[in-house]
């Protein structure tokens, strides 16, 4: 949620900046400051009547002590006039709260400076790519087709148990699905993270702390009898640990992980982009997560990429790394960069990862502060980073390390597996 002091004191910055995301901000930026305006008089008001009534509050007890009852019982009569106009006051503003509260759900993050304008992906800047790309052999398969063959994934019986997106690993293919996270999940602990195991399931609150709600409400899972959301990603709920939460500087930084089954609703395109694993409703995915003083954010997220293209790096997979345009950028994020691996049998680069810096965005919503070294309140700022998402690295590993005898396992998975072939 953006900063509402920052927005007064810096209107036109805000309004240049969210027109890179190609949004006119102009009319819902004057929206905010003219309820803001509206919001500190009515608490003025309250706060007046409030003090007024005090003030007499005192005077009645004097008057009855000097006998002047009627006075008094004039007064009291004033007292209880400010009390049913305070009452209207706070409901007003409670109103204009919520209110005020809705509009800046729906506004996204400022983008950071350096992210370049554009509408789409098509925009996005490619900062790195690989050198080479893989040729494979003739007849190499597309993992959809290696899979059958190996027996490692049923999208059938997927589709019969729950529905399209929803795949059954099986013998070699589940245990290469444990050996990544495994090795995922180890990686990060020896980078200094912190593991956690949250819960699948999350409650309105947290949906709105980090900014899936409102604006996502229509891509995740909701379970309506309890109210609660499957989790888009892990993200979401190791983050709102932090939430209503007041750190010490000391705290810093901190940097959790966590492996969680993910599930999204969204449907997507048809064709050989969502064919597979290419696209799923529920996918395996380890994140990694950091909370830090303002200050140490870019530097801090400079580093989340290049941890995670370590990873990409032991797994041997082509990559590039591209810093997402205004138009393509999340609805909360300041800054994100995508992690694309190469699919040779599909001659085309599936998404990875993404890792962004969220700035205050998410922690101006979850009211997630700390204390500076002159005993101040600062909104600390919140980062993460796919580290990394499954289904379509083990479509990349699957399809770029096919040869005629079989699937050659990378060595920095083999003592997850015991095996170093499929």
């Amino acid at each position: 949620m953006l900063l509402v002091k920052d927005i007064l004191e810096n209107k036109e910055e805000y309004i240049k900046a969210l027109s890179k995301r190609n949004i006119d901000a102009n009319k819902v930026i004057n929206q905010i400051i003219a309820l803001d305006e509206e919001r500190r008089s009515k608490i003025k008001e309250t706060e007046d009547l409030l003090s007024e009534s005090n003030r007499i509050s005192k005077e009645i007890g004097g008057l009855f002590k000097e006998g002047k009852a009627e006075e008094a019982n004039s007064l009291k009569a004033k007292v209880q006039e400010n009390k049913a106009k305070t009452n209207v006051l706070k409901d007003e503003l409670n109103a204009l709260e919520n209110k005020f509260k809705d509009i800046l759900y729906h506004v996204p993050n400022k983008p950071h400076a350096s992210v370049p304008a554009g509408k789409s992906e098509e925009d996005n800047e490619v900062i790195k790519t690989a050198d080479e790309l893989p040729t494979l052999p003739e007849g190499a398969m597309p993992h959809w087709d290696l899979v059958q063959k190996y027996g490692l994934i049923d999208f059938e019986s997927g589709v019969k148990i729950t529905g399209s997106g929803f795949p059954v690993y099986k013998g070699k293919g589940a245990q290469l699905q444990r050996a990544l996270i495994n090795f995922f999940l180890n990686q990060a602990i020896q980078n200094g993270y912190e593991e956690v195991i949250p819960p699948l399931m999350i409650n309105q609150d947290s949906g709105i702390g980090t900014g899936q709600l409102p604006d996502k409400e229509g891509q995740m899972y909701h379970v309506t009898g309890d109210g609660l959301y499957l989790i888009p990603t892990a993200e979401v709920p190791i983050t709102n640990i932090y939430r209503d939460v007041i750190l010490k500087e000391g705290d810093f930084p901190i940097k959790n992980v966590g492996y969680t089954p993910c599930f999204r609703r969204e449907a997507g395109s048809y064709g050989k982009d969502v064919r597979g694993l290419n696209r799923l409703h529920q996918f395996d995915k380890v994140e990694i997560v950091q909370v830090v003083k303002p200050e140490d954010s870019h530097a801090t997220l400079d580093k989340m990429v290049a941890y995670i293209e370590s990873l990409i790096q032991k797994l041997g997979l082509p990559y590039r790394i591209l810093r997402l345009c205004a138009g393509d950028l999340g609805f909360t994020s300041a800054l994100t960069y995508d992690f694309e691996v190469y699919s040779a049998a599909q001659k085309m680069w599936l998404e990875v990862s993404s890792v962004s810096n969220f700035e205050t965005y998410q922690s101006n919503r979850l009211k997630l502060r700390y204390k500076d070294e002159k005993g101040k309140s600062q909104l600390a700022h919140t980062l993460n980073g796919s580290a990394l998402a499954l289904p379509r690295i083990l479509a990349a590993l699957l399809e770029n390390n096919q040869t005629e005898d079989g699937v050659i396992i990378p060595e920095c998975l083999r003592p997850f597996t015991g095996f170093d072939k499929i």
